[in-house]
């Protein structure tokens, strides 16, 4: 039987670092092409480079115009993270904390964009009626707006198992509803709130289509856009191209490798009671 186990244990984790390997190969297969010459490049191999190719990323943060489109996508993920990890925890609370009939239909209204599409023509309409289209403010709006259900979720769940019996303490103490919130329950929710921030600030990052839409002006483009551009403008040089991808990852990579442990403790806890 333990020999049994055993072999299962070991089976398991050939499989995992199987799994694994596959998963992370592209990744190296480009970090290791954006330091070679075009004609190395061009063979997409994960050969060694002859030679460390440093100014591959010179030329493109020059030609891709990647300082522009990284204050500009630093701009939209930082604002969206703050507006929607703020309304999405305020939200979370009252509803959470007041389980009326009509709070429990807002609730299941708010989740349930979790599972609806995006109807674009719509979005268009009200967007030119609000007159926030191509514009930075429309966009950082966009952002927190759809991914709003999701965090309302998470945040729900993970206030419903902090006893009622603070809230009442800290009301006999004199706390008002916003010190209540913001003195009392913020800390308590960190690690979902953290959570929150990070994967919020992951999905803006990485987010293509919504730009792409509603971004006329190249002047506002996050990253992903700039990558999708410069592909087009050297779309044979896989050196450049490999290079700028690696310039876009890093800072997800970074505030992934940063938050990881939070993600992990939120998610487990959002998920234990609805």
């Amino acid at each position: 039987m333990a020999t049994k186990k055993r072999l299962q244990r070991i089976g398991v984790n050939v499989l995992a670092w199987t799994l694994s390997l596959l998963l992370i190969m592209p990744l190296v297969l480009i970090l290791i092409n954006s330091f070679k010459t075009s004609q190395e490049a061009a063979q997409m191999s994960l050969r060694l480079p002859s030679v460390l190719q440093l100014e591959n990323f010179k030329t493109v943060i020059e030609r891709g115009k990647l300082g522009v489109t990284f204050l500009n996508s630093l701009t939209y993920s930082v604002f969206s993270v703050l507006l929607c990890t703020l309304t999405s925890a305020m939200a979370a609370f009252v509803l959470s904390r007041n389980r009326s009939k009509a709070n429990k239909i807002v609730y299941f209204l708010i989740v349930l964009g979790m599972a609806m599409p995006i109807n674009f023509i719509a979005l268009m309409k009200v967007m030119q009626t609000l007159d926030i289209i191509n514009k930075r403010i429309g966009i950082i709006l966009l952002y927190a707006a759809i991914q709003t259900p999701f965090n309302v979720f998470l945040i729900y769940s993970f206030v419903g198992k902090i006893p009622k019996d603070i809230d009442e303490a800290a009301i006999i103490d004199g706390c008002s509803p916003l010190q209540l919130f913001f003195s009392i329950i913020v800390p308590l929710i960190k690690p979902v709130l953290v959570t929150v921030m990070v994967l919020t600030f992951l999905n803006t990052w990485n987010e293509y289509i919504l730009p792409l839409y509603f971004l006329g002006s190249s002047d506002k483009w996050p990253m992903t856009l700039a990558v999708y551009n410069f592909f087009g403008m050297y779309y044979r040089d896989w050196n450049l191209v490999c290079a700028d991808i690696v310039l876009t990852s890093l800072p997800v990579i970074i505030v992934y490798l940063l938050g990881q442990k939070y993600i992990v403790s939120g998610m487990t806890a959002g998920a234990v009671k609805g």
